[in-house]
């Protein structure tokens, strides 16, 4: 869904806009911190229910980080995104087995090669502010902003006509 910098675009539109531009699946970078000691690295994701998910070890340094300082950030191309992150547990324990169940059909290498059942969790990131870079339908570039708290949008142009 595109749109021309003079039409009005609702919450629902720009929070459709992003799961767009995001697909099914992307690898993203994950930026997470504890203790003043902020770590960046690339995640495996799926989106659905208007959640990103992604799925990694017990026993990796970024997972002591999200369980002890759930605030993360995550960015692929336009889309930047900062949430909160929750360990929903084995991702071999998840009901109807959704991400498993992606995950290889949308990241089949990753799938073939990292997958653990006995110490992969899943984990999933709750938007709470994203930042889109987009173009209009007539060429021009902007930011949709988008609070998730608040259910609330802006639209700043980066262009001028």
């Amino acid at each position: 869904m595109k749109f021309t910098l003079d039409k009005d675009i609702t919450y629902e539109q720009a929070v459709g806009r992003m799961f767009e531009m995001l697909g099914n699946s992307q690898i993203m970078a994950l930026a997470s911190s504890l203790n003043d000691y902020v770590m960046v690295r690339n995640v495996s994701c799926l989106f659905y229910d208007e959640k990103i998910y992604f799925k990694t070890d017990k026993n990796f340094r970024k997972t002591k980080q999200l369980l002890e300082n759930p605030n993360v950030a995550m960015c692929w191309s336009g889309v930047q995104v900062e949430g909160t992150a929750k360990n929903k547990g084995l991702v071999v324990d998840e009901p109807g087995q959704r991400f498993a169940k992606g995950y290889e059909k949308y990241l089949w290498q990753s799938y073939n090669k990292y997958s653990h059942e006995d110490t992969e969790i899943l984990i999933e990131v709750s938007p709470k502010y994203v930042e889109i870079w987009d173009t209009s339908d007539d060429g021009y570039a902007f930011q949709l902003f988008i609070d998730f708290e608040k259910r609330q949008i802006q639209v700043k142009p980066y262009d001028q006509k």
